[in-house]
């Protein structure tokens, strides 16, 4: 009698390996540009959340520049924030660093006391 082995032969395990790396290929660059699209989040939330607090400050006070207690950064810690304070206008921005600095498409948000949100282009303050 014949006596027949079980398992795999080194092609077979060589041609699995191959085919799993060309979709690891394939998909690493979209789950990376998906990340990174998704740490936008972190900007627009911090800016608008920013511009609650300025808006219920100017309440009180009738002037922007007195307001404190804005963010300098945000609360991922993928940008950083600053703000332009004057007294009847505010204009909050947040700065990509780090990793997501890589991001060429969105690199930077503002936010004005009007409501003027740039980039303009839609992608980027989606969410």
């Amino acid at each position: 009698m014949k006596k027949r082995t079980v398992g795999f032969t080194l092609i077979e395990v060589m041609i699995v390996v191959v085919v799993v790396g060309i979709l690891a290929a394939i998909a690493y660059p979209s789950y990376a540009q998906y990340v990174q699209k998704s740490r936008r989040t972190d900007a627009t939330t911090t800016l608008l959340t920013a511009a609650q607090q300025l808006e219920r400050c100017y309440s009180q006070n009738f002037k922007y520049a007195d307001c404190t207690g804005l963010p300098s950064a945000s609360p991922e810690g993928y940008y950083t924030i600053t703000a332009e304070l004057k007294d009847a206008s505010y204009t909050l921005t947040a700065t990509a660093i780090g990793i997501q600095a890589r991001d060429t498409a969105c690199p930077t948000f503002t936010l004005t006391n009007t409501g003027q949100r740039t980039p303009a282009s839609g992608q980027c303050w989606a969410r």
